[in-house]
This record gives C-alpha cells, sequence and structure tokens, in this order.
C-alpha cells in the first residue's frame, strides 16, 4: 500500500485527492494537512465524506509526514517550500501540482531533487499531458504563417496568470520552435498596441464563477484557423494523475520528473 500525505486536506483540490486515495485499493491515507488558522485542525480527514479515516487533520508537518511515503501538494508556493524543507528530512518524495512558483523556487526543487524523488507538474491531468504532446506536433507542422494565442479560463479564486497550465502550453510550443517562451510571450494588450508582432504567442485569461480549467490554443491562418482545446469538468483528473504520478515515484529514489516523464510521452 502507497502511504499518502494530503496538503491542503480541506480545500476543493485537498478533499478530491483525499476521496481518491479513500477509494483506491492500492494507497492508505496517512496524513493531512493545513495551515495553522485552519478551523478544521483536529478533525477526521474523511469527516466531508461521512468516513473515519484516524487520520487527523494538522498544521504539524513534520507528524503528518512521519508516516508518509508521498506527499501530494497542491497548495500555495510558500506552502510547498515549507512542505519540501521537511520532505526533504522524511525522504517524504513529493508530487506537487502547486502553481505560480519563483524561479528560486524552481530552483529549490531542483536541489531536492538530488536526494529526493519529485515529481513537479503544473497539471496532473493525463489528458492535458496529452494535449501538450499534440500542440508540440501542432507548433512544428504550423511554424510558418500562423499566428498562435492561449486562452485560459478558471474559477474566481485563483490567485495567479497565466495559469500554470497555459505557461506550460507556451513553453511547449516555444521548445518546438526553437526559440524561448520569454522572447516571443505578450501577456497583456491595452491601448494602440499596433499590429501583432510575427511569431509572438499570446496569452488571454478569464476568472470567474467556478471554472475548473479550460485551455484553449488558436493557430490562426490566412482563410482557416485550428483550435486545440482541454476542457475539465471536475478536479477528479487532476486526483486520478497525481495517484499515477505516485505509482511512477514508487521505482524512483531521486530525480525531479514532470507528467511526461509519468505517462512515457517524453522523448
Amino acid at each position: 500500500m502507497m502511504k499518502i500525505a494530503i496538503a491542503g486536506a480541506t480545500g476543493r483540490m485537498g478533499k478530491m485527492l483525499i476521496e481518491a486515495v479513500l477509494n483506491s485499493t492500492d494507497a492508505q491515507l496517512v496524513g493531512a494537512l493545513e495551515h495553522a488558522s485552519c478551523p478544521q485542525l483536529g478533525e477526521d480527514a474523511g469527516a466531508f465524506l461521512g468516513k473515519k479515516t484516524g487520520v487527523v487533520i494538522t498544521a504539524d508537518i513534520a507528524q503528518a509526514l512521519s508516516g508518509a511515503e508521498f506527499l501530494i501538494d497542491f497548495t500555495r508556493p510558500e506552502g510547498t517550500m515549507a512542505y519540501l524543507a521537511v520532505a526533504e528530512k522524511t525522504s517524504t518524495k513529493m508530487i506537487i501540482g502547486t502553481t505560480g512558483l519563483s524561479s528560486e523556487q524552481i530552483a529549490n526543487l531542483n536541489k531536492a531533487s538530488e536526494k529526493l524523488a519529485i515529481v513537479f507538474a503544473p497539471n496532473m491531468s493525463v489528458g492535458v499531458n496529452v494535449t501538450f504532446k499534440l500542440l508540440e506536433i501542432a507548433a512544428k507542422m504550423l511554424n510558418q504563417g500562423y499566428d498562435i494565442e492561449i486562452i485560459e479560463a478558471h474559477h474566481r479564486h485563483k490567485v495567479d496568470a497565466p495559469s500554470g497550465t497555459a505557461l506550460k502550453i507556451g513553453e511547449v510550443i516555444a521548445d518546438a520552435l526553437d526559440k524561448k517562451l520569454d522572447d516571443i510571450a505578450v501577456y497583456a494588450r491595452e491601448g494602440h498596441t499596433g499590429e501583432r508582432k510575427e511569431g509572438s504567442i499570446g496569452f488571454s485569461a478569464i476568472r470567474g464563477g467556478d471554472i475548473v480549467g479550460d485551455h484553449t490554443v488558436l493557430f490562426a491562418g490566412d482563410g482557416e484557423r485550428i483550435e486545440i482545446s482541454h476542457k475539465s469538468s471536475s478536479r477528479q483528473s487532476y486526483a486520478q494523475g497525481s495517484l499515477r504520478a505516485v505509482r511512477f515515484l514508487q521505482n524512483q529514489n531521486f530525480g525531479l520528473f514532470d507528467m511526461q516523464d509519468v505517462l512515457g510521452l517524453r522523448k
């Protein structure tokens, strides 16, 4: 049995992860983490499902990870860094879906991965990661005469923009074009912007309601448009993808991986 702890246990994603672990035949919930001011501290992690798991929600990271082989974390960058520091000491492998990490924080992940196995991906959905591969192929075929726009939509509570998935899409396309995203990305347009710069990749972010996550890439040419889209109607796909990442890490002792590695889509 894979012994798993969940960070952000009372959040939307945390609850979905807990439910997925409890319903899995090869996984066991052994830890549930929340911030120190969370009103549900001390409650059973399965209370929202009407189940008794024997796992108490805690803010004590060391306690939550003491018996955990794996930690799944979809929280905030500062939380992820705090969990990472303890996970290095307890040798708890990490599956990280947190977005908005700074370059310095990503460098910390790289350093930790020299001794700890980590899957770090902006989106754990299997469908999204297959979409990345389709976009890589499309970008190589449509590398001339097509303008590229990335449109993403998320719920009103999302705090970063563009989404981590949208940025990853941009990186995949830029790599396929043998370019660096930082050199060709356009994140905002307002006022008299002039004509579109050839070879640029535009981003648009929509925030509203309870949208789980929609991503569309538009390849606009003369006389035609090609659109490749992925739309999430539930966080269940992220939870199931996370469990696939856990199973992948069972055979890894150290290293920094993403879902392309987990799914065998890496070149």
